[in-house]
């Protein structure tokens, strides 16, 4: 916890915000406050970017390996303070503490990969003659605005941040606003382990996002977040030429088939829907669920999410913990109670609790629709609703419809269905017989409203550099 006014990093030392005003981070459970943060500027925001351009040219300069060597160290820091990060996770946001220690444990491992995978980034070659060759070499971008959420803050932050920086970029990070002590800690823990300039930080919300994704010094802007966020920041960066790099929201559909056992296939939509309070990137959002196995697949999702203990993320027993904050809360419930007044049924859950903190139940709706909110907009909370459909093909047709495009999952014991599910889904992730998993070094583009643009693997190396083109022939 920071216990000074000094939140703005830059030149390796923390500095004060010239913003005016603070913002009160509470805890989600109990409605206390955690720590107050300072709305940071365009201001800090400037101070930031400069401090990043002039640690460029020479981190541009340093050998791969060094850089390597240097992200380890980071890496070695992080995991040293990892209980506390994991703490402050859940104090911020209300991840249950299993979970938090785990988002931290990811962020470790992707530094590290990171670190291994840098030095053998490389380029190739073409022989246009004999005597005359093109060299195609990777290069650094430059200055990299990393702007990240609140629902995973440290393993996504890990995973931009040590991308950008072992391929010899410098970064600008602006966390989230709801989780900046979080975000101030891994900054700390990181940029103590890199040169002066490397890792910079300002804290705020739109304030200090709007002038950093629009500043002229950055050259790519990497941001996961909402739609309507990364809409704005592909604007602002279009204005200026730098690159982006958009993660946004989805509405991932999962399709429940026939034949699959129905216990296990809840066992999967309970995990995709009210894991982390359905506050994933790629939670299942909407389920489309086959007529003739429909009635013992709800009874057990039921059950499932009538299991859940909901309470503190603290508590090591909590199970569902709360949104991440009233307003959060408000958008759920408002989407639940639309989807009710328009026909939808609660089988469970679907009422705001009494008491403190923003908890809210996991909820199953039956007899929804696609014209509903709740099946066309991102809910980012614990809901499942259900539609179901007479066939693989209509769930099918279903599930590619809408805005979104970031994933889809498909349970199904059919290889025929799994074949034509992964070509025919318009998302960048199909998921099949998983609602969570996939190699470590796996790696996925969103479509349509969901973004754009490799945000981890190796292949995020590639968006982190630029290719430069070099044709060498002989002198006459």
């Amino acid at each position: 916890m920071r216990e000074n006014d000094r939140w703005v990093l830059v030149d390796g030392r923390w500095t004060a915000s010239a913003g005016e005003g603070w913002r009160t981070v509470a805890d989600p459970a109990t409605g206390e406050p955690v720590g107050d943060v300072p709305a940071g500027c365009a201001e800090d925001v400037e101070r930031a970017v400069a401090s990043a351009r002039r640690a460029f040219a020479a981190w541009a300069r340093t050998a791969p390996a060094e850089r390597a060597a240097r992200l380890h160290a980071a890496a070695g820091a992080v995991a040293a303070r990892a209980g506390e990060l994991a703490e402050l996770v859940t104090r911020e946001m209300g991840k249950p503490i299993g979970d938090a220690r785990g988002g931290v444990e990811a962020g470790v491992g992707t530094l590290r990969q990171y670190a291994e995978l840098g030095p053998l980034h490389r380029g190739h070659s073409l022989q246009g003659g004999w005597d005359a060759t093109d060299l195609m070499v990777y290069e650094p971008r430059g200055v990299i605005a990393v702007i990240t959420p609140w629902n995973d803050p440290v393993a996504i932050a890990c995973g931009l941040i040590g991308a950008a920086v072992v391929t010899g970029n410098t970064v600008v990070y602006k966390p989230s606003e709801r989780t900046p002590h979080t975000g101030a800690l891994l900054a700390e823990l990181m940029a103590a382990a890199l040169p002066p300039g490397v890792l910079t930080m300002v804290p705020g919300d739109q304030q200090a996002g709007e002038p950093l994704a629009g500043h002229p010094g950055v050259d790519l802007v990497a941001h996961v977040g909402s739609t309507a966020a990364g809409r704005a920041i592909a604007a602002a960066a279009a204005r200026t030429g730098a690159k982006t790099l958009l993660e946004n929201g989805g509405k991932d559909p999962l399709i429940v088939d026939v034949g699959v056992e129905a216990k296990w296939a809840a066992a999967q939509a309970a995990t995709g829907c009210f894991a982390n309070a359905g506050q994933i990137c790629t939670s299942v959002e909407r389920v489309y669920v086959h007529r003739d196995v429909a009635d013992s697949f709800l009874g057990a999702l039921i059950q499932r999410a009538e299991e859940l203990r909901m309470g503190s993320g603290l508590d090591e027993a909590t199970t569902l913990g709360p949104l991440v904050d009233l307003a959060q809360r408000e958008i759920v419930h408002r989407h639940v109670r639309s989807a009710v007044e328009a026909g939808a049924q609660v089988l469970t859950g679907g009422g705001v609790t009494e008491g403190p903190g923003a908890f809210y139940p996991a909820t199953i709706l039956t007899g929804c629709t696609d014209d509903m909110e709740i099946m066309r907009e991102e809910t980012f909370g614990p809901v499942a609703p259900v539609r179901v459909v007479a066939s693989f093909e209509e769930a099918l047709e279903l599930a590619a419809g809408g805005a979104y495009g970031l994933a889809a999952t498909v349970l199904t014991p059919s290889m025929a269905n799994a074949q034509r599910a992964w070509r025919e889904l318009p998302v960048g992730t199909v998921k099949i017989n998983a609602v969570f998993g996939g190699a470590p070094g796996g790696a996925a583009q969103p479509l349509r409203g969901s973004g754009h643009g490799f945000g981890y693997g190796p292949e995020l190396l590639d968006e982190m550099t630029h290719t430069k083109v070099v044709h060498l022939a002989p002198h006459p």
